[in-house]
C-alpha cells in the first residue's frame, strides 16, 4: 500500500509539471490534431483500397493520428523530458532519495498512457464530429484498448532504452525525431500505403513496432483485419526496450 500511495503521489507530481508547461501540453495536443486538418485538407477527401476496403482519406487519417499522438506521448515526449532531466542533476538528485527507482519511472510511463488516452479520445472525438469517422465499439473496442496499453508501454520503454545513446538534452530533439520520423513514413502513418508499395518499404516497416502499432489502431478504427501477431510484435519491441532500458540507463548527466 505505501508503495501505490508513492506512485499515486508521483503520478500527481509528474501530471502538475505537465500541465504547468502550458506551451510543451498544447503541442502535446495540438499536433495531432493539426496533422489531420492540414493532411486532409491536402488530400481532399477521395478514397484509397486497404485491407479489402474502401475508405475515405479522412477517416484514414484519424486512425493514423491516434497511432501518431501515442508514440508522441510515450516516446518524444518521455526521451526528451527525461534527457533534459537528467542533464540538470533532477534525475541523480531523484536516485538520491528514499524514493524508488521503479516508482519514478513508472509515474512517467503511467502518466503518459494517460495522456495517450487522452489524446486517442479527443482525435476520435474530432474525427466524428468533423470527418464523421467510426469509433471502435464492442469487441473492436476491446481490442483496441489492449493495442493502445501493449503499444504505449512499448514506446515507454523504447524511450527510456534511447536515452542512453542521447549525449545531452541539446541533442535530444535531433535524436529522437531522428529515429522516429522515418518510420512514420515507412510505416504508412503520414503517408498511406497499400498492395502496390515497394516491397523494401514493406519489409523495413515489418521489422519495427510502428507499423504493427498502426495496424492494430487501423483495424479499430478502420474495420481491417487484425491480427495478436501485430500486438505480439510490438510487446516484443517493448521488451527489448525495457531490458536496454535496465542495462543503460543513467541517472547521472553524461560528461
Amino acid at each position: 500500500m505505501r508503495s501505490l500511495a508513492r506512485l499515486a503521489s508521483q503520478v500527481r507530481y509528474v501530471n502538475k509539471s505537465f500541465w504547468r508547461n502550458p506551451a510543451s501540453a498544447f503541442f502535446t495536443f495540438a499536433f495531432p490534431l493539426m496533422f489531420l486538418v492540414i493532411f486532409t485538407s491536402l488530400l481532399g477527401h477521395p478514397t484509397l483500397h486497404i485491407g479489402g476496403r474502401t475508405i475515405h482519406y479522412s477517416t484514414y487519417y484519424v486512425a493514423a493520428m491516434a497511432a501518431y499522438a501515442v508514440i508522441g506521448a510515450c516516446y518524444s515526449n518521455i526521451a526528451m523530458a527525461v534527457t533534459a532531466q537528467r542533464d540538470a542533476g533532477i534525475l541523480k538528485r531523484t536516485n538520491g532519495t528514499p524514493l524508488p527507482a521503479a516508482v519514478y519511472l513508472g509515474a512517467r510511463v503511467i502518466h503518459a498512457m494517460f495522456v495517450s488516452l487522452l489524446l486517442v479520445v479527443i482525435t476520435a472525438a474530432f474525427g466524428r464530429l468533423a470527418y464523421s469517422a467510426d469509433i471502435p465499439t464492442g469487441m473492436t473496442l476491446v481490442r483496441f484498448l489492449i493495442v493502445l496499453a501493449v503499444g504505449s508501454a512499448c514506446f515507454c520503454a523504447l524511450a527510456f532504452a534511447i536515452t542512453s545513446v542521447i549525449p545531452n538534452a541539446d541533442a535530444a530533439p535531433a535524436i529522437v525525431n531522428a529515429s522516429i520520423m522515418p518510420l512514420l513514413f515507412l510505416s504508412g502513418i503520414f503517408i498511406p500505403f497499400g498492395s502496390d508499395a515497394p516491397n523494401w518499404i514493406v519489409w523495413v516497416a515489418r521489422i519495427f513496432p510502428v507499423r504493427h502499432f498502426a495496424v492494430g489502431v487501423q483495424a479499430a478504427f478502420l474495420g481491417t483485419a487484425f491480427s495478436w501477431s501485430d500486438v505480439l510484435v510490438v510487446a516484443a519491441w517493448g521488451v527489448g526496450g525495457l531490458l536496454v532500458a535496465s542495462r543503460y540507463f543513467s541517472w547521472e548527466p553524461r560528461t
